[in-house]
């Protein structure tokens, strides 16, 4: 009997899939520390935020008010160079990190690493945000500001090229840049891109039915929608973008933490022990694989593959904001892992373990067959029988919001390998889009799982520059600090600039 013949992207799938595992088994490379798997790259990134954080002395501690002030727009002022408000910055920043991973991803990590994950988790994200504020701070200070229009360009490959020439280190440098901007772009189009559209239309199939769903096998109707509705962002650059994410990230994460709210609180009896669940599973960990270490590494892992964290990719959001205080928006960045990781992924543990999914020991018989998405759809649902609807708006609006911002991501890593103009800009947004729709209708798992090794081999670059500069971050914060002591620096009264 002749075989059927392969569909389009099984023969994608299948001639790409050599080269994908080979790169992602690289960089995802993983050793086994107390019979868990831990990845290399998580570790890479979890010791740079620990040596930010004592560098910095607890700057995520100290500087979590100001953070607010600055956000608030209470040190920003229009007439500075720059396109978007501090608060414009950080929603786009945010939606580039707060998706699937935060709903998904936390129920795979306390569905193997228990209740206690969540601890772990919650210690990432606090780490998290002084590598924010490193590589923002960098950000903005070697930014290019377009003398004529205004324009900014911003992010890693600017102070990798020229933060590394002024310590005397420019062919590094620019290979470290050379070398972002390629795997910026290959996430970009990938996870930034495909993943999100796949994976929202995949949602939006199960709550309209299925396989009797309208849209099933449809994958391309859906895909030339949002792609629509992508384009009519993207092709206004990053004022429209801000101004999209200004809206729509306060609301998706209002929505989602709010209905994550519902169910904690009609389980309301049951946060005691849930905290009790979460400390026992943190140091003892029994019936986790790797007891300790087990739970350890999967908090930790979620936390770094969420909040992206010493990847560089919100550095490049944040060059765009209006300031002359480079500092300032490294402030203002220290609030992106908090809210990613510290709120929303910690709702979304607290809720599976409250409903009875999990508990110290890993997934209870409560959670039967239920992994990934599913286990968070069953826990909300378990309280909340229309859960899986906002669910499905939830992984919607994030996937969109995660698509605009990373679009403006790989844009300026385009712009810098290929030049700054018009039409290669019109290039990339037009293959952005034609990948948005590709990714609706075709599997290519290969493909995501190559793109998802370029985000994280953006930090290989990104944090062995934020290593050699550590040096101006510091000089920048001791002039920013002398300024607001001696009220060189003060704040507009009155001014909330959001």
């Amino acid at each position: 009997m002749t075989p059927a013949p392969l569909s389009v992207d099984e023969r994608i799938s299948a001639a790409l899939a050599p080269y994908a595992d080979a790169v992602s088994g690289a960089i995802f490379y993983a050793v086994p520390v107390g019979g868990t798997e831990f990845p290399l790259i998580v570790g890479w990134l979890i010791l740079a935020a620990l040596v930010f954080t004592l560098a910095f002395r607890f700057i995520q501690l100290r500087g979590f008010g100001h953070a607010i002030a600055v956000v608030r727009g209470r040190y920003s002022n229009p007439a500075m160079a720059g396109e978007v408000t501090p608060f414009q910055a950080l929603t786009t920043a945010v939606s580039g990190t707060v998706g699937l991973g935060n709903i998904a991803g936390v129920a795979v990590a306390v569905g193997l690493g228990g209740a206690g994950a969540t601890f772990w988790m919650i210690v990432a994200g606090l780490l998290g945000m002084a590598s924010k504020f490193t590589e923002v701070t960098l950000g903005v200070k070697y930014r290019n500001v377009d003398p004529v229009t205004g324009a900014v360009s911003g992010g890693p490959m600017r102070y990798l090229s020229k933060g590394l020439a002024e310590r005397g280190r420019p062919v590094l440098g620019r290979v470290l840049a050379v070398f972002f901007a390629v795997c910026c772009v290959g996430g970009a189009l990938g996870g930034g891109n495909m993943f999100q559209a796949n994976q929202s239309f995949q949602q939006v199939v199960g709550v309209t039915g299925g396989a009797d769903s309208p849209l099933a096998g449809r994958g391309w109707v859906f895909g030339l929608v949002l792609a629509a509705l992508v384009g009519m962002v993207i092709l206004g650059g990053i004022r429209s973008i801000a101004r999209v994410t200004e809206a729509v990230v306060p609301f998706m994460a209002f929505t989602y933490v709010g209905a994550g709210l519902v169910v904690l609180g009609l389980h309301a009896d049951q946060l005691l022990w849930a905290a009790e669940q979460i400390v026992q599973g943190a140091f003892s960990a029994e019936g986790v694989a790797g007891g300790v270490l087990g739970a350890m590494i999967q908090g930790f892992k979620r936390a770094a593959f969420s909040n992206e964290a010493g990847v560089g990719s919100a550095a490049i959001a944040h060059s765009a904001v209006q300031t002359d205080q480079p500092v300032s928006q490294g402030y203002a960045a220290l609030l992106e892992p908090f809210i990613d990781t510290v709120v929303i992924c910690t709702v979304t543990a607290l809720a599976i373990i409250v409903t009875g999914h999990v508990d110290a020991g890993g997934l209870t018989p409560v959670a039967g067959d239920a992994r990934g998405v599913a286990l968070t759809s069953a826990a909300f649902a378990s309280a909340v029988w229309w859960f899986p609807y906002v669910l499905a708006l939830a992984v919607v609006l994030f996937a969109f919001s995660t698509m605009v911002t990373w679009s403006y991501y790989g844009l300026q890593a385009w712009a810098y390998l290929l030049g700054d103009n018009v039409v290669t800009g019109l290039v990339f947004k037009l293959l952005f889009l034609a990948c948005v729709v590709a990714g609706s209708c075709m599997g290519l798992g290969p493909v995501i799982d190559f793109s998802d090794a370029m985000i994280f081999a953006m930090a290989l670059a990104n944090v062995v520059g934020l290593y050699f500069l550590m040096p101006v971050v510091r000089d920048e914060l001791r002039r920013y600090e002398a300024g607001l002591a001696s009220g060189a620096i003060r704040p507009r009264s009155g001014v909330d600039r959001r």
